[in-house]
């Protein structure tokens, strides 16, 4: 007999943990090509307990990223500004002026009157840290105050032609 002889001294509880770890293994791999042809299908796929590039984001890292991938930071500190405008200055305050050029770092404001104007100047450190504090960064570093504008005589009857009035007493 020169063929192979089969032992019969392994024990029957082996071969048949053998044989489960088998059929576990080939149940693995039909769950695998299950969700191959799921994730193909379209139809839903869980993931396990582990961390997954599917699982939910934040809503706050998500615009962040939409925000800095589009370049649209300053347009979001102008919308800052002028939506919250009255709580960062306060309701007095803002009754009286209001922002109305901001190109980062400047923040141009235009008041009612000349005495609000004044105001706002003499206000103008004060303002500067309740925009940064309300903001959170130094979006704003420069503040520019204006006052009414004056009226003009370019028109009108007190008009003059030429250079103007001149004092003609030599």
């Amino acid at each position: 007999m020169s063929g192979i002889q089969k032992d019969t001294s392994t024990p029957v509880a082996s071969l048949e943990a053998l044989d489960r770890v088998r059929r576990m293994e080939a149940t693995e791999a039909k769950f695998v090509r299950s969700r191959r042809r799921s994730r193909l299908r379209g139809e839903a796929v869980y993931s396990g307990a582990g961390k997954d590039r599917r699982d939910p984001a934040a809503i706050s890292s998500a615009l962040g990223k939409l925000i800095s991938a589009r370049g649209w930071s300053s347009s979001i500190d102008i919308g800052k500004v002028l939506g919250r405008w009255p709580d960062l200055v306060g309701e007095q305050v803002a009754m009286h002026c209001k922002p109305v050029d901001f190109s980062p770092p400047l923040l141009i404001i235009a008041a009612d009157s000349t005495t609000w104007a004044t105001q706002l100047r003499v206000l103008k450190p004060t303002i500067l840290r309740a925009l940064e504090a309300g903001l959170g960064s130094q979006t704003i570093t420069e503040i520019e105050i204006r006052g009414p504008r004056g009226r003009s005589f370019k028109k009108g009857r007190r008009s003059v032609s030429g250079r103007g009035p001149r004092d003609t007493y030599g």
